[in-house]
C-alpha cells in the first residue's frame, strides 16, 4: 500500500522530469546538476527493507493490549519490504490491519521522503493519509509541501495545497502551487486544479485547471511552445499540440503565429512498423502578409524507409515548396538558406553477400536561378562479387540510366554501363596489395542534340589496371617520447586507364571531384561515368601516426601527389605541368584541451594554395571552448571562398554564460554572421536570450540571389529544469547559420 502511494505522487510532481530524463544522454542530464547547487539530492538505501511480506518494528516501549492492539513510543522504527516510518509514536490495531503513527513522522521509499504529523494507513479500505506534509523526491532536486496527502481505491491519490520546485529549499526561484492535484486509477492522466506558477514570491502565470501524463507512454496534449522575434517573421509564436492516435502512428498540430506575415499550420505525421518508418510534413501559410499579393505558401516532405520482404529495403524522400524564398522567410526544420536543390528521390534495393541490386529515381526541386539538374527516370544498379579463388575474385558493376531534363531545350540520354573487373585481394597486419584488371563499356542513346555537337549513339570502351600497395611499419617508441609508439605507412599505386574521345556524350550526372589525400587513389576526375579520364599514373602517399598507451591517435599527417606519366587528353580534365596538386591533412591532440585540425592542396606549377581549411580549437568542457576557423578555396563556381569564423562559449561566473560566433568573408571584406547569446543558470532554472544577424539569401523575382541583404532576429527562452528540459551554453552555440561543429577528432 505504502509503495503504491509513493509512485502515485512520484508521477503526479515529476513525471514530466522523469520523462524528459530517460531520453537524455547521461552526459545531458549531469549539466542539470551544476556545481553551484547547494544540496544534492535525496537517495535511498534498500539494503534496509525486510524480505518480502514481513515487518520489523523497533521502539523504546511496546505494549499490546489482547492481541489487537500494539502501542509504541520512543523513536519507533517501521520497516516492511517496500518502505520505512519512524515517529514519536504508532499504534497498530486489528492484527496490522491498521496503522496510525504521529509525532515528527518520516516516510521513506525508493522513490520519495516524506516528512509529516502523521500517517494513517488502512489496509482493509487500502486508503493512506499523511498530514501537513513535506516531501523530497529521491535522486534529483524535486520538492515541496502538502496540507494533506490521501489515497484510497475509490479517489485515487489527491494532494490538496501542494507546491513544487527543484531550487534548493529556503532559494525558491520558480515554484509550482496547486489547490489540488489528483489522479484516478486506471487513468493515464492526472488532474490538477487552480494551479499557479511563481517567478520567486511573484505569481506570473495561472491554470484553473490542466491534466498531465502520469505514465511513460504517449499522451495527447499541448508541448512546449517556441517564442522568438526576426525581422522576417515579427513576433513568432509557435504552439506545439501532440496527438497521440494509437500506439504505433501520431500527430502533431502546431498553429504558428507571426505578426509580420499571419497565422500559419505546420503538421507531422508519423507512422511505424516492425519493419518500417514513414513520416509526412505539410506546411501552410495562407495569404502572407508580408509580400505584395498575399500568396499562399506552403512546404511539404514525404519520408518512408523500411524493409518489405527479406534483403528488399525501399526508400522514399519528396519535398516540394511553393516559392524559392520560403526557406529565408520561414525556415524549416530539414534545409537550411543555402541549399539549392530539394531531394525528390524513390529507390528499391536488394542486398546479399554478393549481390547489390537497386533501382532509384532521382529528382530534384531546384531553388533560385541555378542550372536544372539532370533527374534519373529511373537508374538500376548492379554490383555483384563472387570468389574465384583464395586470392582472386570477380567482381561487376554495371548501371542502366535514363536521365531527362525539365528544360525542353536541353538533351535527354539513356545511359548502359558495364565494368567487369578481376582482383587480387591481399590483405595482413603488416601490409596489403591488390592488382585489378577491368574492362568500361558505357553505351549512350541520346535524342533532342540538334546543334549541340552530341552524337546520337555512342558506345564507348575502355581498359583500366591498377596496382595498389601498403606498408605499415610501427615503432613501440617514437622520436618525440618513450610512452607513445610511431607508424609510418607509405602507399604507392599504378593506374593506367585507356584514351577515348567522348566529346560526342553530354553531361548528366557529372562534375569535378573535390580531392584531397585519399581522394588521389580514387583514379578519376569525375563524378558520375560522362567522363572518365584517361590515365597513366603514379600515387604516393606517406601517412604517419603517434599512439598513445591505448592505442589512441594523438598525432596524424598525411601527404600524397599524384605524378602523370602521359599527358591527359580528355579536354575536361587537361592537367598542367606533370603533376597533381600536393595533398595534405594533420590533425594533432595537443593534450586533452586543445585541438588542431587543417588540410590543404597546393599547386606545384604556382605553388599557390588551391584549397584549405583549418580548425584550432581550446575545448575544456560543453561550457567552455574557443574555436577559431579558416576555410578557402581559390575558385569555386566562378568565386573565391576565403571566410574566417570564431566561435567561443565561456563562463562568466557559476551561473552566467557568454556564448557568440562570428564569421567575416576576407575576400569580400564583410560579416557573413553574427551570433550572441547570454544565459543565465541556476541549479533550477535557465534563461537565454540569443542575437543574430545573417545573410538573408533571398531571391529576386528573376531566380537571382541577392548577396547584400541581411536578417536580424532575437529569441528568448526559459528553461526550469526537472519539468522537462536541461540547458548548457554549447546548446545555444550549436544554433544559427554556421552554427558549431567539433573539429575532426582522433579517435
Amino acid at each position: 500500500m505504502k509503495k503504491t502511494c509513493a509512485s502515485f505522487l512520484l508521477v503526479a510532481l515529476s513525471s514530466t522530469a522523469a520523462l524528459a530524463q530517460e531520453s537524455r544522454s547521461p552526459a545531458e542530464k549531469n549539466d542539470d546538476s551544476p556545481g553551484f547547487c547547494p544540496v544534492p539530492p535525496v537517495s535511498f538505501s534498500s539494503k534496509k527493507l525486510m524480505p518480502a511480506g514481513e515487518v520489523k518494528v523497533e521502539a523504546n516501549r511496546a505494549e499490546i493490549i489482547e492481541r489487537e492492539v500494539a502501542l509504541f513510543s520512543g523513536n519507533v522504527d517501521i520497516t516492511s519490504d517496500s518502505a520505512t516510518i519512524r515517529a514519536d509514536q504508532a499504534q497498530i490495531n486489528n492484527n496490522g490491519q491498521q496503522l496510525y503513527a504521529k509525532g515528527d513522522v518520516e516516510y521513506a521509499d525508493k522513490q520519495l521522503h516524506v516528512a509529516s504529523d502523521s500517517v494513517d494507513v488502512d489496509s482493509k479500505d487500502e486508503s493512506l493519509t499523511m498530514s501537513n506534509t513535506v516531501y523530497h523526491l529521491n535522486g534529483s532536486n524535486g520538492h515541496g509541501d502538502a496540507s494533506t496527502i490521501a489515497l484510497n481505491t475509490q479517489d485515487g491519490l489527491v494532494l490538496r495545497d501542494v507546491s513544487f520546485t527543484t531550487c534548493p529549499e529556503g532559494e525558491e526561484e520558480w515554484l509550482i502551487r496547486a489547490s489540488e492535484i489528483s489522479i484516478r486509477r486506471g487513468k493515464a492522466w492526472g488532474e490538477a486544479k487552480h494551479t499557479r506558477f511563481y517567478l520567486g514570491n511573484v505569481p506570473v502565470f495561472y491554470l484553473p485547471y490542466f491534466a498531465f501524463p502520469i505514465t511513460n507512454q504517449r499522451q495527447t496534449g499541448f508541448l512546449f511552445p517556441k517564442v522568438s522575434n526576426s525581422s522576417n517573421t515579427g513576433v513568432d509564436y509557435e504552439q506545439p499540440f501532440y496527438w497521440n492516435m494509437a500506439p504505433n502512428y501520431d500527430m502533431t498540430l502546431s498553429p504558428r503565429v507571426m505578426s509580420a506575415r499571419g497565422v500559419q499550420l505546420k503538421t507531422e505525421f508519423r507512422h511505424m512498423s516492425a519493419a518500417s518508418y514513414s513520416q509526412l510534413n505539410m506546411e501552410y501559410l495562407p495569404q502572407d502578409n508580408d509580400m505584395a499579393e498575399n500568396p499562399d505558401r506552403y512546404f511539404y516532405r514525404v519520408f518512408h524507409e523500411g524493409n518489405f520482404a527479406d534483403n528488399w529495403t525501399a526508400s522514399v524522400n519528396v519535398n516540394g515548396l511553393s516559392d524559392d524564398n520560403y526557406i529565408v522567410d520561414l525556415g524549416s526544420d530539414f534545409y537550411n538558406r543555402a541549399d539549392t536543390h530539394l531531394f525528390r528521390t524513390g529507390s528499391v534495393s536488394y542486398s546479399s553477400d554478393e549481390v547489390l541490386f537497386s533501382v532509384n529515381v532521382r529528382d530534384f526541386e531546384i531553388i533560385g536561378d541555378y542550372t536544372d539538374t539532370y533527374r534519373a527516370l529511373p537508374e538500376a544498379k548492379l554490383n555483384y562479387v563472387h570468389p574465384l579463388a583464395r586470392y582472386l575474385e570477380f567482381r561487376l558493376d554495371s548501371e542502366l540510366a535514363w536521365f531527362d531534363n525539365t528544360s525542353p531545350d536541353a538533351p535527354t540520354a539513356m545511359r548502359f554501363h558495364a565494368a567487369p573487373t578481376l582482383a587480387i585481394p591481399f590483405q595482413r597486419q603488416w601490409g596489403e596489395f591488390s592488382a585489378e584488371a577491368s574492362m568500361l563499356n558505357t553505351y549512350y542513346r541520346q535524342k533532342n542534340i540538334e546543334g549541340t555537337g552530341l552524337e546520337e549513339k555512342v558506345n564507348r570502351t575502355l581498359g583500366q589496371g591498377k596496382l595498389y600497395g601498403a606498408l605499415y611499419f610501427e615503432n613501440d617508441e617514437s622520436w618525440f617520447s618513450k610512452d607513445m609508439s610511431m607508424t609510418l605507412e607509405p602507399r604507392i599505386q599504378y593506374l593506367y586507364t585507356s584514351y577515348e574521345d567522348q566529346k560526342g556524350i553530354g553531361f548528366y550526372d557529372t562534375t569535378l571531384w573535390l580531392t584531397d589525400v585519399e581522394g588521389l587513389f580514387r583514379g578519376q576526375e569525375f563524378t558520375g561515368l560522362d567522363r572518365i579520364s584517361d590515365n597513366n599514373q603514379v600515387t604516393v602517399a606517406l601517412t604517419s601516426r603517434l599512439l598513445d598507451k591505448t592505442n589512441r591517435e594523438q598525432f596524424v599527417v598525411s601527404v600524397g601527389q599524384i605524378f602523370y606519366l602521359d599527358e591527359n587528353k580528355v579536354i575536361a580534365a587537361t592537367k598542367e605541368g606533370d603533376r597533381s596538386a600536393l595533398a595534405a591533412e594533420l590533425d594533432w591532440r595537443v593534450n586533452d584541451e586543445w585541438f588542431f585540425h587543417t588540410d590543404f592542396q597546393i599547386a606545384t606549377e604556382t605553388d599557390k594554395v588551391e584549397r584549405a581549411s583549418t580548425t584550432f580549437e581550446y575545448r575544456e568542457s560543453s561550457s567552455k571552448l574557443i574555436q577559431l576557423t579558416h576555410r578557402y578555396v581559390r575558385e569555386l563556381s566562378g568565386e573565391t571562398i576565403d571566410q574566417v569564423g570564431l566561435s567561443a562559449a565561456w563562463p562568466l561566473s557559476d551561473r552566467w554564460q557568454l556564448v557568440g560566433r562570428t564569421y567575416r568573408d576576407l575576400d569580400l571584406n564583410r560579416s557573413v554572421e553574427n551570433y550572441f547569446g547570454v544565459q543565465y543558470e541556476s541549479c533550477c532554472w535557465a534563461i537565454q536570450i540569443v542575437a543574430q544577424r545573417q545573410l538573408s539569401n533571398r531571391y529576386a523575382a528573376d531566380g537571382a540571389q541577392s548577396v547584400d541583404e541581411f536578417d536580424s532576429g532575437i529569441s528568448m527562452q526559459f528553461i526550469f529544469k526537472g519539468m522537462g528540459s536541461g540547458s548548457t551554453g554549447n546548446n545555444m552555440l550549436s544554433n544559427g547559420l554556421f552554427g558549431y561543429r567539433q573539429p575532426y577528432s582522433l579517435n
